[in-house]
């Protein structure tokens, strides 16, 4: 735990203009950024007595090490630096909200010359006009169902419109008259434009134009007498109806607004958004986030509004958003909307009428959102904790395994031998660290060996990022012998005693920038998928490092027991144990890892030829030299000017074939692992 006074800024040094600021750790991790009008005033609220500064805040300034920050010109420059450094770094200490689900979005891909519509999720895409987000995928298909009788654009895939294109016959849509054939050219690029762009039109709101030109074509027609024609726009104007009747008018007509409600509590808030287009609900989502910094109603709607708008530009930034509470400075955030838009945006709380009735409901919703929110993780944080809680009861550890490394070895009989590290963090997977290795050390079987391998590389990397960051540990300076020199990758991070000199950690640019690197993070516990030879090596390799403060322990298969270093006796814990049960996941997470990608490298082994060693011969002509002489067999038996005959193929290209495929060994033959028997390459090149 740091003193801020150990680096609080000398007075003066701060300026008193607009800007934004970053804490660090002592890893020179950015674990807070924050932005202020007055960095002087804002700054010199941190460094106060840590009895007045609220439990959040004060943990955030003792667990940073150093403060920096850039100034700006603007308050609405600081908004979007500090949404960019935030996006960037992915500070622990501030707000973050998580999408409760990946909604479904309907998505016109305009970017295409014959624009197509379909369901999307996840990130947006340049180019593609978006509509939603849906509580469901099912509900856009029978929207777009229904619109297609009216605006028949294309649905299918590349793949379909391209088949359909080559034989000259439409899709079943195309037959039915859902859809306007571009394929086969019954419609032109430009005709078919249109017809997206009418389709969208209708989706972002503008529905009564249209409605009122199919009833005037429809009175129109029958006047006429053509009453087929008639009956099939007024069936039209019926599809539209119904199309609009499944969002509700919930404010006068072209409105387009965004409604954001905050439920909070001391510990958590959901947000609620409700997108209104052309005066009716076009869409709903919802987040839910950690409060780990102290931050009040007005914070939080900031945030919401930097998370809903940060990565939007047009009209997906509506005219009008209403909140419950305005940000600090609504101005700046006004003036950044409108940038956003390109045009003006009101920013405002509701004070009377529909949208204040309207926010109510969505304020329901956001209340209902954290009370279900916190019922589902309720179980899920309790148990959790009792399992971390148990696994460091049963091995003594002085506090929880927050993280926890598992690594495991894979291997087919005693080829393609790999190792995977998965890492949990509070109980939960955090696949952005997961790691695979290839054994280098040494060719065959031996699981001790390749886990000592494993173990030693992994945390020699770690050593190397201590060093790299002067993380030196202080110890009193030798008396005895001097050791003999260490190598830089395998030598602990010692402080350099009086009289000595610390390596040039700076021979190399440091990653100063605030990004997690790999390997930097120790465990507290790491665990090994074996039993008591495979811990014995994993503690060997630590011990070799220097590294006595991270516990070890294995989870043995047979009997699911937990094996310590340097214990006779395994720990048994009960069946019903939440501790067991969170090894065994982590242990079986580590065995999928590890098998997975020992299969990829076998299959791309088994995958590999002869001809991939000679320079310059690419995929389309080896492919030629097989379908001419039907095997490598057969062309290993061919003669240089045969070769030759190959079209594509030179002399000299024939001649690095020959010389390749005669160097080359001769190919294990396959077994049948079930009956035993030889699997003998025929002369067709096929396996039997």
């Amino acid at each position: 735990m740091a003193d801020p006074s150990s680096y609080r800024p000398k007075p003066g040094q701060i300026p008193d203009s607009p800007g934004v600021y970053r804490f660090r750790d002592e890893h020179r991790r950015v674990i807070y950024v924050g932005k202020a009008k007055n960095l002087r005033q804002r700054l010199a609220n941190y460094f106060q007595d840590l009895a007045a500064l609220h439990p959040r805040t004060r943990t955030m300034v003792t667990t940073a090490a150093s403060v920096e920050w850039t100034v700006v010109s603007t308050e609405v420059e600081a908004l979007q630096l500090e949404y960019s450094w935030i996006k960037e770094f992915d500070p622990r200490f501030n707000v973050k909200y998580r999408d409760d689900k990946s909604y479904p979005y309907l998505a016109v891909t305009l970017n295409e010359e014959f624009p197509r519509v379909q369901v999307m999720r996840g990130a947006k895409k340049k180019g593609v006009r978006y509509f939603g987000p849906y509580g469901h995928a099912w509900a856009i298909r029978e929207t777009v169902d229904l619109m297609l009788r009216v605006f028949p654009v294309r649905t299918c895939s590349a793949g379909v419109f391209k088949n359909a294109a080559r034989t000259g016959r439409p899709c079943l849509l195309g037959y039915i008259g859902k859809c306007s054939a571009p394929c086969v050219g019954r419609v032109t690029p430009e005709e078919h434009r249109e017809l997206a762009d009418d389709f969208c039109d209708f989706m972002a709101g503008r529905t009564g134009t249209y409605i009122r030109r199919l009833e005037k074509d429809m009175m129109a027609a029958a006047e006429e007498m053509e009453y087929e024609r008639a009956a099939r726009l007024r069936d039209d104007v019926e599809a539209l109806k119904r199309a609009m009747e499944k969002s509700a008018v919930v404010l006068a007509d072209a409105t387009d607004a965004d409604l954001i409600a905050v439920a909070e509590d001391e510990l958590e808030a959901a947000v609620q958004i409700f997108h209104v287009r052309g005066g009716r609900v076009r869409g709903q989502r919802g987040w839910v986030t950690d409060k780990v910094e102290n931050v009040d109603t007005p914070g939080l709607v900031e945030h919401a509004l930097q998370q809903l708008y940060g990565e939007e530009t047009g009209d997906s930034v509506p005219k009008e958003v209403l909140v419950p509470a305005l940000p600090e400075d609504p101005d700046a955030v006004s003036q950044w909307l409108a940038g956003r838009r390109g045009s003006q945006v009101s920013l405002r709380i509701p004070q009377r009428g529909d949208k204040k009735d309207l926010m109510a409901t969505v304020q329901r919703n956001a209340l209902q959102a954290l009370g279900l929110h916190k019922t589902k993780r309720a179980s899920d944080l309790t148990t959790r904790s009792r399992a971390l809680e148990e696994i460091a009861e049963a091995l003594g550890l002085d506090t929880a395994p927050l993280r926890i490394e598992c690594f495991d070895i894979s291997h087919l009989q005693g080829d393609d031998v790999v190792a995977s590290m998965v890492v949990f963090e509070d109980g939960l997977a955090r696949k952005s660290e997961y790691r695979r290795f290839q054994i280098k050390g040494f060719e065959g079987q031996d699981d001790v060996r390749s886990m000592h391998e494993v173990i030693g590389r992994r945390f020699k990397r770690y050593l190397q990022e201590k060093e790299r960051t002067g993380e030196w540990e202080e110890t009193p300076a030798p008396t005895g012998p001097v050791p003999a020199p260490q190598d830089a990758a395998t030598a602990p991070a010692i402080a350099p005693g009086p009289g000595t000199t610390a390596p040039d950690l700076d021979a190399e640019p440091r990653e100063d920038d605030g990004r997690p690197k790999r390997f930097a993070y120790p465990p507290q516990l790491v665990v090994v998928d074996g039993g008591q030879p495979q811990v014995a090596a994993a503690k060997r390799a630590l011990d070799e490092l220097g590294i006595d403060d991270i516990a070890v322990c294995g989870l043995a298969k047979r009997l699911e027991e937990v094996w310590l270093p340097d214990d006779d006796d395994p720990v048994v814990l009960p069946r019903s144990s939440e501790g067991l049960y969170l090894l065994q996941r982590v242990r079986d997470e580590a065995h999928r890892f590890a098998i997975t990608y020992q299969r990829a490298k076998r299959a791309k082994r088994i995958r590999s030829s002869p001809l991939d060693a000679v320079a310059g011969l690419g995929e389309t002509r080896k492919q030629a030299l097989i379908k001419h002489f039907g095997s490598v067999k057969k062309l290993k038996q061919a003669t240089i000017d045969e070769i030759c005959e190959v079209p594509g193929i030179g002399r000299r290209t024939a001649e690095s074939v020959a010389v390749a495929l005669a160097s080359a060994a001769p190919a294990t033959p396959a077994v049948n692992t079930a009956t035993g028997e030889i699997i003998e390459e025929d002369d067709g090149g096929s396996t039997t």
